[in-house]
């Protein structure tokens, strides 16, 4: 599978951009852009149809911005080629899950037996305290 293969998303319609990382990498961390962030254009892709999209936008609202630019941020390696990668993977991962069509839950009733079952108990348990309250014997 190439880095992004999911959904008929071409891998041209990716765009990374690299930045000083706050991840490890010791004094190497000043020095080199190991933070991939990984840019794509939701409403402009050509690869999503109208309904993949609304379901993407939808779903992944809180990290895409005004211009319809879903964001993927990866700094936990200490190489670019595997924040590159993970980025990529966390974006496959990402597109999945908000193209994922969810079942529709259909509403379900309490059995007419449990219901009982769950009152008798409620009423013996009930019995049993007012039993052991001064004065309620019945002797």
């Amino acid at each position: 599978m190439t880095e992004a293969a999911l959904a008929g998303v071409a891998e041209d319609e990716l765009r990374f951009t690299y930045s000083r990382s706050s991840g490890p990498g010791g004094q190497n961390v000043n020095c080199v852009e190991t933070r991939v962030t990984l840019l794509f254009d939701v409403f402009g892709s050509p690869s999503l149809t109208a309904e993949q999209k609304r379901r993407i936008a939808s779903r992944l609202a809180t990290r895409i911005n005004k211009e319809g630019i879903l964001r993927v941020i990866a700094q936990r390696h200490r190489t670019r080629e595997a924040n590159r990668r993970a980025a990529t993977e966390r974006f496959e991962e990402l597109l999945t899950a908000a193209l994922r069509i969810q079942r529709h839950r259909r509403k379900t009733r309490v059995p007419r037996n449990a219901r009982r079952r769950r009152l008798e108990g409620k009423r013996r348990r009930g019995e049993l305290k007012r039993l052991r309250r001064p004065g309620s014997r019945d002797e």
